[in-house]
């Protein structure tokens, strides 16, 4: 009995061995998850940064062509609306002097409806 019970303390040994090499594969495998997904993390992360830096170059590059033809379009609206405004002073003289011209040239005359005879 005395050999059966050195071989069941064996077993039981060698269980808790393997139990213990299964636990420390387990963890093995837990703690190089986590850092793929940390490397994982950081590649993603390095990638957004790149992609972001070249969004910005490209959206400065646009915004500066597009500021040079807002400067342009603003120049050419000033540009019309003083000719604008010097055509309506011009205007404005030539429509003065008209409409002076017919306020103080009074010529009296009878309506055509109007009865002489009463």
């Amino acid at each position: 009995m005395a050999s059966q019970s050195a071989g069941i303390q064996q077993l039981l040994q060698a269980e808790k061995r393997a139990a213990e090499k299964v636990a420390e594969a387990r963890k093995r495998k837990a703690r190089r998850l986590r850092q793929a997904k940390e490397e994982a993390q950081a590649e993603v992360e390095r990638y957004r940064l790149e992609r972001e830096r070249d969004f910005q170059q490209k959206q400065q590059a646009a915004l500066g062509s597009r500021g040079h033809v807002c400067a342009e379009v603003e120049s050419q609206t000033r540009r019309r609306v003083q000719a604008m405004q010097g055509g309506q002073a011009q205007g404005k003289e030539r429509v003065l002097r008209q409409l002076l011209g017919l306020v103080c040239d009074v010529r009296p005359q009878l309506h055509p409806n109007f009865c002489l005879s009463t």
